[in-house]
């Protein structure tokens, strides 16, 4: 958002630096050739008081600057004349742009004026000039290309898995599975001794330590009296056992059941009052349950059915078999699936190329744009009609414009829509000032590239027509900036378009990384519609 308003505060302030500049700027020619050097000169005029810093990088926007002379003093009564000259060349034919170049004057930036220059090429004599026929196409090795780094890394992935899968298959056989008891009384008493292995109150589970071993014994009780014990408060639990004992007649001491509901209530109070029993409690709460178990046991008449019971315990067996089966079946499945997606991922990328994979299966957040439904909407005021893949964000432009900007507005607006700093951006500004202000497109466009902070710089300017016939400006390039995610340079297009239409100006600003053919269609479309429309008075 910054860099938003920021390019806002360059647009205005261009049309402010226009009325009075204090810097001249000359090109002793505009036309030159190939290699040949123009001489660059910037002159300042300013008071004996003042300080100036001119530019000191090595290229010009697109020219290289292969001589920097000394600045030149003139005195002029009161004021000094300062004169900077530079040596530009250019290796490349074609028409360039000389940007808008910053001359701190006490440290603040004065914008000298843009300029064109054209470079021709050197016309070659080819009946002089010796020629030699063109080399033949040299087939490049491919017999083993980039295609084995993703072979090593498939078979590492897959190693990786089967690795796992088998120390999870080992760690599963070396555990204790589910214990399958043939009498209710041996389970009960096998339960209580894998509790004590799991020393869970010793690590301060003192509530899930209670949950387990109340548990077990209302299981057994279950099993055994053939009441619904789990579902029984504690209350009701002992009125059944008092009541089944009576029916059955079942010899039950009163310590029995007593142990069994002093230990019953002290799990509720642990697990519904957060009560902390000592050390010595919990281990005499466990023996009341162990010497209730036995009690129980020992008042049931022992009639067993001994075919019953080895057809209970074969069903039982049969249960957790088919258990574990289903779910060795699902785990072999997933991993199956997961290999086959694997490898069929980087059969995709050898054959098909990176490229492929990220577009149709990965995912790419262009292509999902270019793809989508667009719209077209108006932004701004004088408004500027475009069509674009999402509807931009309004931004509050006027609270943060300077504070010497914002009272020469009616107003300004801005709409945004991603961030400089990921893969796709794009801004539209528009303003509105309070009285007609003159106005430089091409130094306003140059003040706009130039705040984008990036590297290597190069920028074209060129006419820009709406279909309606507004006039503008277009300027178009490429710069470096540093990804603050992969910390390495990445190159960055850019396309800006700025306006002065109904006595209001408008810029269009999209950026977007190096090779992505996707944002570069957005970006072509996105151009193409815009519109210019009256401003609302």
């Amino acid at each position: 958002m910054k860099h938003t308003i920021y390019f806002l505060f360059v647009l205005f302030s261009s049309w402010v630096f226009a009325q009075v500049n204090p810097v001249e700027t000359k090109i002793d020619k505009n036309k030159n050739k190939i290699g040949a050097q123009f001489n660059l000169t910037l002159k300042a005029t300013v008071d004996t008081t003042s300080t100036v810093t001119f530019p000191a990088t090595k290229t010009f926007g697109s020219l290289e600057v292969i001589r920097n002379y000394v600045v030149d003093t003139i005195k002029k009564g009161s004021q000094y004349e300062l004169i900077k000259k530079y040596g530009l060349t250019q290796f490349e034919p074609g028409k360039y742009t000389i940007p808008s170049l910053p001359i701190l004057i006490n440290k603040k930036p004065i914008y000298s004026d843009t300029l064109s220059v054209q470079v021709y090429d050197v016309a070659v004599d080819t009946l002089k000039q010796k020629m030699f026929d063109i080399k033949p196409i040299a087939k490049a090795d491919d017999s083993f290309g980039n295609w084995w780094i993703y072979l090593i890394v498939a078979i590492v992935i897959l190693l990786i898995a089967g690795i796992g899968y088998y120390l999870r298959k080992k760690r599963k056989k070396d555990t204790v599975e589910e214990l399958v008891f043939s009498t209710p009384i041996e389970k009960a008493i096998g339960l209580l001794k894998l509790l004590d292995k799991k020393q869970l109150w010793q690590k301060g589970e003192i509530k899930t330590y209670y949950s387990e071993l109340t548990d077990i014994a209302r299981e057994y009780i279950e099993e055994v009296i053939e009441i619904p014990a789990k579902e029984y408060t504690t209350s009701e639990l002992i009125a059944s056992l008092r009541k089944t004992a009576t029916q059955k007649k079942l010899t039950l001491t009163k310590e029995s059941l007593s142990n069994l509901e002093r230990v019953l209530r002290q799990a509720d109070l642990v697990k519904f009052a957060k009560s902390k029993p000592l050390d010595f409690e919990i281990e005499e709460d466990k023996k009341r349950i162990e010497k209730s178990i036995v009690s129980l046991h020992q008042a049931i008449p022992n009639e067993v059915n001994e075919q019953d019971e080895l057809e209970h315990l074969n069903e039982l067996q049969k249960i957790q078999k088919n258990k574990k089966k289903r779910k060795d079946q699902i785990i072999k499945g997933i991993a199956i699936a997961v290999g086959i997606f694997i490898i069929s991922l980087i059969i995709l990328t050898v054959t098909k190329g990176y490229d492929f994979v990220k577009d149709n299966i990965i995912g790419h957040p262009t292509k999902e744009l270019l793809e989508g439904r667009w719209v077209v909407s108006e932004y701004g005021n004088p408004s500027v009609q475009i069509e674009t893949p999402k509807v931009l964000k309004r931004m509050d432009a006027m609270k943060m414009l300077p504070k010497e900007i914002a009272p020469m507005l009616k107003e300004a607006s801005c709409f945004v829509y991603g961030s400089m700093q990921g893969s796709f951006y794009l801004g539209i500004m528009t303003a509105l000032p309070k009285q007609e202000m003159k106005y430089d497109l091409e130094q306003g466009l140059n003040g706009i590239v130039n705040s984008f902070g990036g590297q290597n710089l190069v920028v074209q300017h060129t006419d820009f027509q709406t279909p309606n016939g507004a006039e503008g400006i277009k300027g178009f390039g490429t710069f470096s900036k540093l990804d603050p995610i992969l910390k390495k340079s990445v190159k960055v297009y850019f396309d800006v378009l700025v306006f002065k239409e109904e006595g209001g100006f408008q810029q269009i600003v999209v950026l977007h990384e190096e090779g992505d053919q996707y944002a570069n269609k957005i970006t072509e479309r996105i151009i193409q519609s815009v519109e210019l429309k009256k401003s609302k008075e």
